[in-house]
């Protein structure tokens, strides 16, 4: 189990899977908040505490930080035509431990959609 918290702790995620790699995107989101992507099916993550969340334009993603130190914690998909629900938790949010030993696949969100690797 991973365990992730913001910097002022409010806000803690739980993520029940040993993921295969972590994300970086560069997509205009990502990059500038700088977060590595882990994912799963929503009942194999909990997060616990008040978020506030951030929907870009096309209303697909809500980006979500803690309403008190602005760590982003997480984002949730909400296209309705998604198969499964699913969303990502920021793994810099976890141990530097639990981080360092996750591999990093960058993935172009800005233009290709596709890894990089």
């Amino acid at each position: 189990m991973i365990i992730g918290t913001c910097h002022c702790g409010a806000v803690r995620y739980a993520f029940d899977h040993k993921p295969k790699w972590t994300t970086s995107c560069n997509c205009s989101i990502c990059r500038r908040l700088g977060a590595l992507w882990i994912y799963a099916k929503i009942p194999l993550i909990t997060v616990t505490g008040q978020t506030t969340g951030y929907t870009r334009d096309q209303k697909s993603l809500a980006f979500h930080h803690c309403v008190i130190c602005g760590c982003t914690t997480h984002w949730e998909n909400l296209a309705p035509d998604s198969a499964e629900p699913y969303m990502a938790v920021n793994l810099r949010l976890a141990a530097p431990d639990v981080v360092a030993s996750v591999p990093v696949r960058r993935f172009d969100g800005a233009e290709t959609w596709a890894f990089l690797d």
